[in-house]
């Protein structure tokens, strides 16, 4: 027999969640999530850290993780690269000039 997990999460989580996912869609403009790559998340996390604090740019790494992690779990997604990245478990996130790969 499969089991359900339910997760119960504060109102204060469901809010920052609910943030975090907006900025998401409108980065991508609205883009599916399947057709999202370890690049563009990527890109899209090393913007983000221009303009954030480290604490912020913390969590907005653990949020995209989180979705992800979920996203494959449920077979919305397949696995990714991005949440094996070691440079995102520490925070190293970096601008990356054209042409630059990480």
């Amino acid at each position: 027999m499969n089991r359900i997990k339910i997760e119960v999460f504060s109102p204060q989580t469901l809010k920052a969640y609910r943030l975090q996912s907006n900025l998401l869609i409108q980065h991508f403009n609205d883009l599916n999530i399947k057709s999202l790559t370890t690049d563009q998340l990527k890109g899209y996390l090393a913007k983000s850290s221009e303009h954030l604090k480290p604490s912020s740019l913390a969590h907005r790494i653990r949020f995209v993780k989180s979705l992800f992690r979920w996203s494959h779990e449920e077979g919305i997604y397949p696995k990714i690269q991005l949440l094996k990245s070691k440079n995102l478990n520490k925070g190293r996130i970096r601008k990356v000039s054209n042409g630059e790969r990480n």
